[in-house]
Parts: C-alpha cells; sequence; structure tokens
C-alpha cells in the first residue's frame, strides 16, 4: 500500500499497525521459539502452535516479506540471518521479553485517544510492586525485558563515561543488577552496588550468580522515595526517572545531591527527546510512557538539566550513549 512517488505516504502511515501486528502476533504464538529449533513447512508450523489453515500462509510469507523469516525453495520456514541475534532464544541478544511486552503495550495504544483527552494513564497495571514481586515468572519476565532493553546501554556507559576517577558506584532501581554487573566486568576497580525493593534481592541473587559476578556486585535494598540512598561516587537513574513527573524527578535527584559525596555525579539516562522535538522515536516513546504510568514521559536533556539544577547541582552535561539513549550528568561542586 502507498504512492512510491510520495515523499509522505499517509496510506503506510496510517496502516503501519498491520506490518507490527504481524510481527507481534509471532510473538505472541512462539513462532520465534519453534522456528530456532530449526526450519519448519507451513502445516508443521500450524500443528506445532495450533494455528488455522486460512490465514497461516499469507502470515508466514508476510513475515518473509517483511524480512523476519525465511523461506526456502522446499517452503520451510526460518528466521532470517537479520534478525536471528534477536529473535532466539539461544542467543544473548535475545529480545524476546522486551517484544512480549511490546505485544501487550499493543492493545494499550488502543486507548492513545483517550489518553489525549483525559491524561490518563491508560494501561490497567497493578503498581503494587510487592503483590508484582510475588509472582516470580512474571519478575523475570519483565526483567529479562528490562535487560533485553538495555541490552546495549550498559556496554556503553563502560566504555562513553570516564572511570578512571571513580571507586564506587551503585544503579539506583537497578533491578537485578545487568547494567551493574556489565560496568564491574568492564572496570574491576569499581565497588558496584544495586539499590532496589528488598523483594528484589532473590533475583539479584540468581543474576548474579549466573553471571558468576556474585562477589563483584552488592544489593543495597530500600525504596527510594522514603528511603536514604547509599553513598557512592556515581549513583545511576537508568529508565527510572521515565516512569515519574516532574516532581518526583527532581526530589529523586535532591535525595541523589544529599547522598553523593562533593565531586560526586549522578547519571541519568533515559531516550532523551532531542531538543528541537522533531525526531520521531523517542517522541512516540514518551506517548507509550504516558499510556503505561500515572505520571511518566519522556523529555529533553534540558529538561532533565534544569531539574538537575534544581536539586543542587551546578555543573551539568549531556553524553550521547546509543542510538536511543542519552544520559545526563551532574556533578556536586559543594
Amino acid at each position: 500500500m502507498g504512492t512510491k512517488n510520495s515523499d509522505l505516504s499517509i496510506l503506510d502511515l496510517a496502516a503501519g499497525y498491520w506490518s507490527a501486528k504481524t510481527f507481534l502476533s509471532a510473538v505472541e504464538l512462539g513462532l520465534f521459539g519453534v522456528l530456532a529449533e530449526g526450519g519448519k513447512t507451513e502445516p508443521e508450523i500450524r500443528e506445532t502452535l495450533g494455528l488455522h489453515p486460512r490465514a497461516t500462509r499469507d502470515f508466514l510469507d508476510s513475515l518473509v516479506a517483511l524480512k523476519v523469516l525465511d523461506r526456502d525453495a522446499e517452503g520451510r520456514y526460518a528466521i532470517s540471518a537479520a534478525a536471528a541475534n534477536q529473535l532466539d532464544p539461544k542467543h544473548p541478544s535475545y529480545q524476546g521479553g522486551f517484544l512480549r511486552m511490546h505485544a501487550w503495550q499493543y492493545g494499550v495504544w488502543g486507548k492513545l485517544t483517550d489518553l489525549l483527552k483525559t491524561g490518563d494513564m491508560q494501561a490497567h497495571t497493578d503498581r503494587d510492586f510487592n503483590k508484582f514481586y510475588s509472582r516470580p515468572e512474571s519478575v523475570r519476565n519483565f526483567m529479562s525485558a528490562m535487560d533485553g532493553a538495555n541490552s546495549a546501554v550498559g556496554p556503553a556507559l563502560a566504555e562513553k563515561f570516564d572511570w578512571t576517577e571513580v571507586g564506587s558506584f551503585v544503579d539506583v532501581g537497578g533491578a537485578r543488577g545487568n547494567i551493574a554487573a556489565v560496568i564491574a566486568k568492564a572496570h574491576p576497580q569499581l565497588d558496584a552496588g544495586t539499590f532496589d525493593l528488598p523483594p528484589v534481592k532473590p533475583f539479584f541473587d540468581e543474576h548474579m550468580d549466573r553471571l558468576g559476578m556474585t562477589d563483584r556486585v552488592t544489593f543495597h535494598a530500600g525504596d527510594f522515595f522514603n528511603d536514604s540512598l547509599p553513598t557512592a561516587d556515581v549513583l545511576i537513574f537508568g529508565h527510572v526517572l521515565h516512569d515519574w513527573n516532574d516532581e518526583q524527578r527532581t526530589a529523586l535527584l535532591r535525595k541523589a545531591y544529599e547522598a553523593l559525596p562533593v565531586g560526586g555525579r549522578v547519571m541519568v539516562y533515559d531516550a532523551l527527546i532531542d531538543d528541537d522535538r522533531r525526531e520521531p522515536a523517542n517522541l512516540l516513546l514518551s506517548l507509550n510512557m504516558q499510556l503505561v504510568t500515572p505520571g511518566g514521559g519522556e523529555y529533553t536533556g534540558a529538561d532533565c538539566q534544569g531539574w538537575m539544577r534544581e536539586a543542587g547541582f551546578t555543573e551539568t552535561s549531556v553524553l550521547p550513549l546509543t542510538d536511543a539513549d542519552s544520559a545526563v550528568i551532574g556533578r556536586k561542586t559543594a
């Protein structure tokens, strides 16, 4: 669909959800896990996944056309080479948890008009974190999704930030410690820590044991709104501030200022909106955060620097990390 010679195809824009939903249905069905075990024909896929014959062939060939699957001369379907790293559950770069989250969010996006009219979040989620952490498999899936979303951020933080004069850092809201472990592994001189709610600790212990980092990263238990933050040379807030409103963001940065020594730094990374507000990806992500949180959303680097100044930080800067994420850094000078 679309007008090939048009600079902007309104029809392609309107029908963009067709491709997204086709792909996300494949995620929901577990198609990629099945094909990771080896190529299969359409009848084999139908039998394995319990699909009706009416739409399956068009569904699979649509995924071929979208370059997610390959189809050989014998009609066997396999994950394409271009997509294999992110869609094969056995690969370290597997994005399954993050993609399942997108599949859930797809339905929420159908309520965007309601958000625009009311300003209210549209996802019916339970914000009782203690109740959430009582469901271990749901927690593991969520943390897997977050680690997938952050897969490029950890190495970028380890490489692009100057850690030479840093002795310690704590990742605030760092969940099971994946980012802290990546940084600690790259910089063995650092005293590394993660700060999160007490029910997170069993998942942290499990993950650190799996990574062989049990003796390298320390878990600090607490609630960042109600408890003091640990003291460290660097405090990191990664994909945290976008969950909260401006007042809460400033309050968290004040707590960071109080916990840091003179010369210490706070690092906030999120999918920053460009200052000119013209690049679509992070603007759309901001709408997504507004759909699923009561007061969250993305923001510009200038916005975050303003909150840091309100909190007491006088030296601030922006450090690009990945195609999606940038860090805003504030130094405590007095």
